[in-house]
């Protein structure tokens, strides 16, 4: 059974939020497990997230929920230890809905990559 590793040393960031709403729509709504809430970017060229573990993490499952009038088409996940400069580890594409969508290695059609210890996972996606 695959659970959270969020816990409350993990350090999240963002790529902006709606209107500098950071009360309505900011990061603390990514985690709060509350679907009446959720983190809101600003429009751009692409919105990310990221998490900085206080330990090493093996990425096995990538889960994104849009919700209503936004989806991605693309995204992509990145990652890096320690210093290590963040790098491409995989594409995905999101369907067009606001259901939770599961991403595990398997479905990414040949990844190759072992699951890799990392301490900053980055997923981006465009618009």
């Amino acid at each position: 059974m695959n659970h959270s590793l969020v816990c409350a040393e993990t350090v999240s960031r963002v790529s902006s939020v709606l209107n500098r709403n950071t009360r309505q729509f900011g990061k603390k709504h990514l985690f709060d497990q509350n679907e009446e809430t959720c983190w809101n970017s600003d429009q751009g060229p692409s919105q990310w997230v990221t998490l900085e573990f206080p330990q090493l993490i093996h990425v096995s499952q990538l889960q994104i929920q849009f919700q209503g009038g936004f989806s991605s088409r693309r995204g992509c996940l990145e990652g890096s230890q320690g210093s290590q400069a963040l790098r491409k580890i995989v594409d995905f594409y999101p369907e067009d809905n606001n259901s939770l969508q599961i991403s595990c290695p398997c479905f990414w059609g040949g990844w190759s990559v072992p699951l890799e210890a990392l301490d900053l996972p980055k997923p981006e996606w465009e618009p």
